[in-house]
């Protein structure tokens, strides 16, 4: 019917189900530009994310995990090496993917800032970097929940960007975050924000 699919997928085993999913749609179907998300992505592999790039599937992020639960993560859930690679931004991002990120809320918090923050710095509450090589620049981290995210929704034309003729869909900080050192991206505040 082509509908978009929007789908809840945590664990690893989630993915692989949501990927076989759509390979079969695919094959019975066609390619049609659907844009099936996968929500949270969290513990997804890297042979994963190479498999919907090629089924043109949307990973949604939620790095806020590394922030607040990734000690938990990395000490009790998925050990070290699978914490380490959860929210694979920085490899999807090399894959030339369009991803975007997510709060999740009322999970955690709706702020942005604070998303980007940890998109960019992957900080748990004890100070490790959960997953160095994961990191992305600020740059990335806000076009994950702007550009990437108008997109994600078909929307790309009217949102996202911007450019002549879309919406004036805005906000103004107290500075930029592209030229903040990265660990103060979460402090930046949101002075005025502009709809439509």
């Amino acid at each position: 019917n082509d509908v978009q699919l929007i789908v809840h997928c945590n664990g690893d085993a989630a993915a692989d189900a949501m990927i076989s999913a759509v390979r079969k749609a695919v094959r019975k179907y066609g390619r049609k530009d659907l844009r099936p998300v996968m929500i949270h992505a969290q513990a997804i592999r890297h042979d994963q994310v190479d498999s919907m790039k090629q089924l043109g599937i949307v990973p949604s992020y939620f790095t806020a995990h590394t922030y607040y639960w990734g000690d938990w993560h990395v000490h009790e859930t998925l050990g070290r090496k699978r914490a380490f690679g959860m929210s694979p931004m920085a490899y999807t991002y090399g894959k030339g993917m369009v991803f975007t990120n997510h709060t999740d809320s009322p999970v955690v918090p709706p702020d942005m800032m604070m998303l980007t923050w940890t998109a960019v710095n992957r900080t748990s509450r004890t100070g490790v970097v959960v997953g160095p090589s994961e990191r992305v620049s600020a740059y990335v981290a806000l076009q994950a929940i702007t550009r990437n995210a108008a997109y994600q929704y078909f929307e790309e034309k009217s949102k996202g960007t911007l450019e002549v003729g879309k919406l004036a869909d805005l906000v103004v900080l107290d500075r930029n975050p592209l030229k903040a050192a990265p660990k103060t991206i979460k402090d930046i505040k949101v002075l005025e924000t502009i709809k439509a």
